[in-house]
């Protein structure tokens, strides 16, 4: 079974769009009719920009962990295209493998800065313009932050903020924005394959199963659907 999305009028802005995720989700709105605005601090002649369509996205060279560089971007959005519908705020990274007493403060800013602060800045800017349009936003925690772990502390903390900050956001815009959140467990980049050489690939979600969940939770199908975590485990 199978379903079909269609956002031939919805503006939406991909954060982290050069990545694995963010390129599938990109991709995933052009196939269904959006105009899709994508942003990321690498451009498409980086090596690590995955998306490989990047003519039908209008792109944004820009470090989302800084706020001037976010409202401009999100200004530029509104300017060109007259609104924004939808933010999928998937900019974001992984690091681990020491335990809290063993951990460099720096890691904390990094994980803090680009899994949350990424979230908070794209969401605070987005907000009022999806607000007139009763827009959505979805953005990527991880199944990690339902729970304490080994080794990697500050990654599940910074998840758990992304989850929390987007219960928030519903609950502040009831009625105007809907606002949920994916929770991945691993899923099948090339990153994760050369941190992880000898797992069973198959069990990992793949990039475009996750951004189809993504769609759905900016579509009229779940239109009575805010502040929801939704697993997207795939077998992992």
């Amino acid at each position: 079974m199978s379903a079909e999305f269609e956002f031939s009028d919805s503006v939406v802005l991909v954060t982290g769009v050069g990545g694995a995720l963010g390129s599938a989700t990109a991709e995933a709105f052009l196939d269904a009719g959006a105009t899709v605005c994508g942003a990321d601090l690498v451009g498409p002649d980086d090596d690590d920009f995955l998306l490989e369509t990047p003519e039908r996205v209008d792109l944004y060279q820009g470090d989302f962990t800084d706020e001037a560089d976010v409202a401009d971007t999100v200004d530029a959005v509104v300017e060109r295209h007259g609104g924004l519908d939808a933010l999928a705020n998937i900019a974001g990274t992984w690091r681990g493998g020491d335990p809290v007493h063993e951990t460099d403060t720096g890691l904390f800013d990094l994980l803090f800065d680009v899994n949350l602060k990424t979230a908070f800045l794209a969401s605070k800017h987005a907000i009022p313009h999806l607000r007139e349009r009763e827009g959505t936003i979805v953005s990527v925690a991880s199944r990690s932050s339902l729970s304490g772990g080994e080794g990697d502390a500050l990654y599940r903390a910074s998840k758990a903020g992304v989850r929390l900050l987007t219960e928030s956001i519903a609950e502040e815009n009831s009625g105007t924005v809907r606002a949920n959140a994916v929770l991945p467990s691993v899923i099948d980049t090339p990153m994760n394959r050369s941190m992880m050489p000898d797992a069973d690939y198959d069990q990992w979600a793949d990039p475009a199963d996750v951004a189809a969940v993504m769609l759905a939770l900016c579509s009229d199908i779940t239109r009575v659907t805010s502040g929801a975590a939704v697993p997207v485990y795939g077998e992992s």
